[in-house]
């Protein structure tokens, strides 16, 4: 796996709330942590999904590996996954690990190479997607034998952590070059919160860039600091709920249109 380098320079994106980000530089080496660090609402999530393909940026230019933003979103999206994501990439709490396993590898075979693959035996198809699984899940930290009910427990019973864990496992399916973490430390301990940043860096250090979203970097990272944007307050209608429901609410058809 060959990790990509993230630059960018005067990085922004304007919504129909003004700018959820704006005037942001970075010079990331391949296999960089890079942490997106702000406030709720202030336009990390945006960021992440910009930086990965999955938004537009509008102001500025950034390069992911070798293609450009915004001009190839869809060059970096195929070399780029997405772990939890908020409001995109959400596990169903009804089904289980094995299952939300068994669904990425079945859409990774069919979509995720070229079609010649197609032909190949079905056992030569079927043992590369088990050493896929299992290559992920170990990248992952995710040790089935230790969850409640093993590969038949349901997500809904799964620790913040064991959660995390697979859904960073289900992006490594497809061998990104860049992984996207949303909300890396949110409603973590200080002791799960130092077991995360270690998996992100592990990740790191096997061929992967890391872009994550925190509200406080770990030591070595490369530090992108986002603050939240001035709005018009005379038009902007009254809301209700949490910053970061807005800031997804914003992201998701932004994502849907990349």
């Amino acid at each position: 796996m060959h990790a990509a380098a993230v630059t960018a320079e005067g990085l922004g994106l304007e919504g129909p709330r003004g700018w959820a980000f704006r005037g942001i530089d970075i010079d990331a080496q391949p296999g960089s942590l890079i942490a997106l660090e702000g406030p709720s609402g202030s336009g990390r999530t945006c960021l992440l999904l910009a930086l990965t393909g999955r938004m537009r940026a509008t102001e500025g230019h950034a390069r992911v590996g070798r293609f450009r933003l915004p001009k190839q979103l869809a060059a970096v999206r195929r070399i780029s996954g997405l772990g939890p994501v908020p409001g995109v990439t959400d596990l169903d709490p009804a089904l289980t690990v094995a299952e939300h396993l068994h669904e990425r590898a079945l859409l990774e075979r069919r979509f995720g190479g070229p079609l010649r693959g197609l032909l190949r035996p079905r056992a030569e198809r079927r043992n590369e997607t088990r050493l896929r699984v299992d290559t992920a899940l170990t990248a992952a930290g995710l040790d089935m034998e230790s969850l409640p009910k093993g590969r038949r427990t349901s997500v809904r019973d799964l620790e913040r952590l064991e959660a995390l864990r697979l859904s960073i496992a289900l992006a490594l399916i497809g061998r990104p070059r860049v992984l996207g973490v949303d909300d890396t430390d949110l409603k973590l301990s200080d002791a799960e919160r130092a077991e995360a940043w270690d998996l992100l860096k592990s990740i790191t250090e096997n061929g992967t860039t890391v872009v994550a979203v925190c509200s406080e970097a770990p030591e070595g990272a490369v530090v992108v600091r986002t603050r939240a944007q001035e709005t018009d307050s005379a038009t902007e209608p009254e809301r209700h709920g949490t910053d970061d429901d807005k800031e997804t609410a914003d992201a998701l058809p932004e994502a849907g249109r990349a």
